[in-house]
């Protein structure tokens, strides 16, 4: 008996927690199909008639690596949302509204933690959560180019050249230049933007320079200004767009500024308008911009100088707007 008793097999503390790990797995395998119901019911996958789950418009964009036709994964926008930084920053404006801050007013963002996003300060906050930020605005950016080119192919009629304000590593610019090959574009962002796109500095039709668009926007017969104007404040936007039309010819020259970008109000009721609202309170407590009505782009227009604007389409839960010098 003894000489059995020596032969009992003892588990390694690694071998028992791996153990332990597979039980609970096997043990509550019946959640998972629960889960994917749940998740089916909710939206975001699609249940088949043999019992199985598939793809639908919503989980084809959490698909990482997804990049057709203009399109690009969104799981970015949904890690950072979801991210301590960002819930912490929404739990914290009530507070926010209570506070007389003297000087100019940070977002809800910067008074909890202490940083800005965009800003250098979050980068030696968390330089991790400082490139998700990054990667979920360009995710966030580069989403929607395709519907706009082939549903306002009025807006590129005539055009030779383009400028790109904001157009980071130039997905945007590339895809028009694939759709109308005779436009030269311009991409222009932040230094700090620019020593991170792995390209030379001109490809082909498109040309990348760095820049503030504060300062000064490479001329040409129309700039793009597309998901930029919604960081800013009303000031700001106004001094934006007032460089950009030093950039463009007259109206009759063929001269406009091209804005892609949010019109609270543009959808009447349902999911569209809750998300507008969203990301109007999105803005609010991130940046110090917002969301706006179609009455305050005309006031911000109007005020740095243009002459007039045109709603081309809506798109969604945004609005493609034309803007005349």
């Amino acid at each position: 008996m003894a000489g059995q008793a020596e032969k009992v097999f003892v588990p390694t503390d690694d071998e028992l927690l791996q153990a332990q790990s597979d039980l609970w797995r096997h043990s509550l395998c019946y959640l998972t199909p629960m889960s994917l119901r749940c998740l089916a019911t909710a939206g975001v996958f699609t249940s088949t008639d043999a019992g199985t789950y598939r793809l639908n418009p919503l989980s084809y964009l959490l698909v990482d690596g997804v990049r057709i036709d203009g399109d690009a994964s969104q799981t970015a926008i949904v890690r950072a949302a979801a991210s301590r930084y960002y819930v912490e920053a929404a739990m914290g404006l009530a507070d926010w509204f209570r506070k007389d801050f003297d000087g100019p007013v940070p977002s809800p963002f910067e008074d909890v933690h202490g940083a800005a996003i965009f800003e250098e300060s979050m980068a030696l906050l968390d330089p991790e959560m400082d490139q998700l930020i990054h990667d979920a605005v360009a995710a966030h950016d580069h989403m929607g180019i395709g519907p706009v080119l082939r549903q306002c192919s009025e807006l590129f009629e005539g055009l030779e050249t383009l400028t790109d304000c904001g157009g980071g590593d130039g997905t945007t610019a590339r895809s028009i230049v694939e759709a109308y090959p005779h436009i030269k574009c311009t991409v222009l962002d932040l230094p700090k933007v620019m020593d991170k796109v792995l390209l030379p500095a001109e490809e082909g039709a498109v040309k990348y320079v760095s820049g503030d668009l504060f300062h000064v926007v490479p001329p040409a017969q129309a700039v793009l200004l597309k998901l930029v104007l919604h960081f800013w404040s009303d000031e700001d936007c106004i001094k934006i767009l007032a460089q950009c039309k030093k950039a463009v010819p007259p109206r009759d020259a063929g001269g406009k500024v091209i804005v892609i970008d949010i019109v609270l109000g543009s959808v009447s009721a349902g999911p569209m308008l809750e998300t507008q609202h969203l990301m109007d309170m999105l803005m609010l407590v991130m940046t110090r911009g917002r969301q706006r009505e179609e009455k305050d782009w005309s006031d911000i227009f109007t005020k740095a100088g243009f002459s007039g604007y045109k709603i081309v389409k809506k798109l969604g839960a945004r609005a493609v707007i034309e803007v005349y010098p």
